[in-house]
C-alpha cells in the first residue's frame, strides 16, 4: 500500500512533521513518521521525543507516494547527512515522483539540484542554499511534484498542499482546513 513518509532525525521540527502526519490521515492518506536514526524514539528540536512508526530500514520507498522532510535544526543537517534517504531522495527526482520539504528542509533539495528553475521557498536567510531555484518568498510553493515552505507558521498550508498533490482533489483539501477551522 502507497504511504506519505515523514522522515525524523534528531532536532527535527515537531509541528512541521506531526501538522503533516495529522493532516494527511484526517484525508484519508497512509502517513507514517520513519526515523533515519536507528532508534524508534527521535528527539525533536525542541526536546520532544516522538516515538516513530518505523526505521528507515523497514520501509521499501516502492511503497512510498511522498517522501516529506521536516525542517529543524539540527534536523535538517541530520536528514541530509543520511546518505540512504539522500539515495532515494535523488531516485524520486529521477523518476518524476512527489516530494516535500518544509522550513531549512527545502536546503537539502537545493543542494541536490532538485529546485533548478522551479519555484520554491525555504526558511528566511536561506535563500542562497535554494541552488538554480526561483525563489518565491512564499507561504508554500508547488513547483509540479515539488512542494516547499517556508516554516512552522506554513505547516498547515503545507500539508494541505500534499493532499491536493496526492489526491487531485482540492476540494478535499479544502473541506479539511474548513474542518479543522483553519479555512472559512
Amino acid at each position: 500500500m502507497k504511504y506519505a513518509a515523514v522522515f525524523l532525525a534528531t532536532g527535527f521540527e515537531e509541528i512541521e512533521a506531526l501538522t503533516v502526519v495529522d493532516i494527511l490521515r484526517r484525508a484519508g492518506i497512509e502517513a507514517v513518521t520513519v526515523s533515519v536514526t536507528g532508534e524508534k524514539t527521535v528527539t525533536g528540536s525542541h526536546a520532544i521525543p516522538v516515538i516513530a512508526d518505523k526505521l528507515l530500514d523497514e520501509i521499501d520507498f516502492v511503497d512510498v507516494s511522498v517522501p516529506v522532510l521536516p525542517g529543524g535544526m539540527p534536523g535538517t543537517n541530520n536528514l541530509e547527512a543520511c546518505d540512504a534517504l539522500m539515495r532515494e531522495i535523488d531516485a524520486f527526482f529521477a523518476s518524476g515522483k512527489p516530494i516535500a520539504a518544509i522550513c531549512a528542509a527545502p536546503r537539502i533539495l537545493g543542494h541536490r539540484g532538485i529546485l533548478k528553475g522551479r519555484e520554491a521557498t525555504v526558511y528566511p536567510g536561506n535563500e542562497d542554499q535554494l541552488t538554480g531555484a526561483i525563489v518565491t518568498g512564499k507561504k508554500v510553493a508547488c513547483a509540479g511534484n515539488i512542494i516547499t515552505a517556508n516554516g512552522m507558521g506554513s505547516a498547515i498550508d503545507f500539508a494541505l498542499a500534499i493532499v491536493e498533490l496526492l489526491t487531485g482533489d482540492k476540494a478535499l483539501a479544502e473541506k479539511i482546513g474548513k474542518a479543522i477551522m483553519y479555512l472559512e
